[in-house]
């Protein structure tokens, strides 16, 4: 006589192939909706628009503040991003359903992350060619040392972006608390990226730029580690 055997325990999914999972997930989500993207691209450009209105025909002077202007239009910018990468989640307990699945949670914060980050410098990419064409400035050292820049700066405002993001996700004033909290504590990086921005575009006698670099890669450490060890707490709270 045959006893009835209880079903097998669902293997858990490993970090990695948990994170790929969940990020392929936002990414066919983005590309099908594409409104989160869309929202985000008129946002900067037209805050990049603003700031040439701003100071008129003073040609100079945009191109010398050229880097702070196009991180100051992606950071504005992220904040709708990150503001509604946990909307999905946060609709119908869907959060609930992905942490009851046999993986790592703290994939569910590099996924959001990297999505972020994705997502930023590809409106970074798009922002550049506006940038060069509303303010005259030129890549004076090359493609390769603004695509770095690009890069760790996304990934600078992913990181804690998208941990305030998930504390924020649940509150009343959500649109209100997310940037309260993240503005001032990526000022570090937002004037490394700026000032790193600027000397691609105008040169950099003094070879700044490793220094710059360096700080932007210093933040990142730090707060993706940070991110990655109490994500599952605070999605427990």
């Amino acid at each position: 006589m045959n006893l009835p055997t209880s079903p097998p325990r669902p293997r858990p999914i490993g970090l990695i192939g948990a994170t790929l999972a969940l990020l392929r997930k936002d990414l066919l989500i983005e590309w099908r909706t594409r409104a989160r993207l869309n929202a985000i691209v008129f946002f900067a450009m037209a805050t990049l628009l603003m700031f040439s209105f701003a100071l008129g025909p003073d040609t100079r002077l945009l191109e010398k503040n050229a880097g702070g202007y196009f991180w100051l239009a992606i950071l504005f910018a992220s904040v709708l991003a990150l503001g509604e990468s946990f909307r999905v989640e946060s609709e119908n307990a869907c959060m609930d359903g992905v942490r009851l699945a046999p993986a790592d949670p703290r994939a569910i914060y590099l996924s959001k992350a990297l999505g972020n980050a994705l997502l930023l410098v590809a409106l970074g990419l798009l922002l550049l060619p506006v940038m060069v064409a509303l303010y005259g400035v030129q890549v004076v050292m090359g493609v390769a040392d603004l695509g770095s820049v690009l890069l760790l700066g996304s990934l600078a405002l992913s990181a804690p972006g998208t941990v305030y993001a998930a504390i924020s996700s649940n509150a009343r004033a959500r649109d209100v608390l997310l940037p309260l909290l993240l503005f001032p504590l990526v000022i570090p990086a937002l004037l490394s990226a700026a000032k790193a921005t600027t000397l691609v575009l105008q040169g950099d006698p003094m070879n700044q730029l490793n220094s710059w670099l360096g700080l932007l890669l210093g933040f990142n450490l730090i707060y993706w580690g940070v991110g990655f060890m109490l994500f599952p707490r605070i999605i427990e709270d």
